[in-house]
């Protein structure tokens, strides 16, 4: 694995070459958080954006919480940003503006986990550790050809990873791992002539390896409705700062009505005005929920202090969460073929 991830590692920006000294320990947590069900194409503009932005734990501490959350967006999942300033801040006040390097002193850290924990102290600090994420476990479920369905399963694929990582040069192992199941042991279509691992692959010999690991049904998805409102005027549309806890709490926004099990027509507008619902919807997928948004728009000949008002031209600096960034979207292509 090792020989493997020396000739074909990735070239990323958080990331020391095969074999050389980890790198800075705060640019592979950043890394490991924003990485967090997100790609690494989505990943590495972000990156680019908060290292130069906040190259260190001091920096990101006394961060406008506001800008911090502007400048996450489009990445998802916000409680991520608001536990990084967290987190930032306890590193800086109790840690002198310097991780601690065992896993159990780490995972006492605001936002990081058992995973996100042994990702740094093995990646940054060079300890042995477990790590599994979402490529290593399909990996491991298919080498031990693991039977049972996720998640349950997890507990033997982290004891199958277990008895393979090396004593030295873990984080290399931990990310040669994600390499290979990022291009070679893929979800669909794996490419097992290919894998180094493939003689010791039990998934494999056995003809089917995409049969690994076992997917739990999934259960349906619940429906929720809303509506968008699009208040104008001069060029410009209201937008909202979201409560600072819930889903995508402390994001600017579009206004938005309450979010039912029935489409709540015009229930709730941010403020007085003649509003019209437009003929489309917008539809979201949440990790719990699915939420279909009406969209409603109306123009105004007076100031409203409901929110702040920004130049609709110049809605994409906004920073809006992709929901609301795709309702604008399809609201100014309505209005543009008025």
């Amino acid at each position: 694995m090792l020989a493997w991830y020396d000739a074909h590692a990735r070239t990323l920006p958080w990331r020391a070459p095969p074999g050389e000294p980890a790198p800075d320990p705060y640019r592979v947590w950043l890394s490991e958080i924003m990485l967090q069900q997100t790609t690494v194409a989505t990943v590495r503009p972000k990156f680019a954006l908060f290292t130069a932005r906040w190259p260190d734990f001091a920096a990101l501490a006394a961060a406008d919480e506001a800008e911090v959350m502007t400048a996450w967006a489009g990445l998802g999942y916000y409680a991520r940003a608001r536990n990084l300033i967290a987190c930032a801040k306890v590193v800086t006040a109790r840690h002198g503006g310097a991780f601690p390097g065992t896993e159990a002193a780490l995972r006492a850290l605001p936002g990081i986990g058992d995973y996100t924990a042994a990702a740094i102290a093995s990646i940054a600090f060079g300890q042995r550790a477990v790590v599994v994420d979402a490529n290593i476990e399909r990996v491991v479920a298919r080498l031990f050809a693991i039977d049972q369905p996720l998640p349950a399963a997890r507990p033997a694929i982290r004891a199958a990873a277990d008895r393979i990582v090396p004593d030295m040069r873990s984080g290399d192992f931990a990310q040669g791992l994600m390499d290979l199941g990022s291009g070679i042991c893929t979800p669909r279509a794996p490419k097992c002539l290919a894998c180094p691992l493939n003689h010791d692959c039990a998934g494999f010999a056995s003809g089917a390896p995409e049969a690994y690991p076992v997917k739990a049904a999934k259960a349906a998805k619940p429906q929720r409705y809303g509506t968008i409102f699009w208040a104008e005027r001069q060029g410009q549309v209201l937008l909202v700062r979201r409560p600072p806890r819930g889903l995508l709490g402390g994001m600017r926004a579009l206004p938005t009505g309450p979010w039912a099990d029935a489409a709540p027509g015009l229930a709730d507008p941010p403020t007085a005005a003649d509003w019209r619902l437009l003929g489309g919807t917008v539809a979201h997928v949440f990790t719990h929920f699915r939420l279909e948004l009406a969209l409603a728009v109306g123009v105004l000949d007076r100031h409203s202090n409901a929110g702040e008002w920004w130049p609709v031209a110049e809605l994409d600096s906004a920073g809006l969460p992709t929901v609301f960034a795709k309702a604008g979207a399809a609201i100014r292509a309505a209005l543009s073929g008025d």
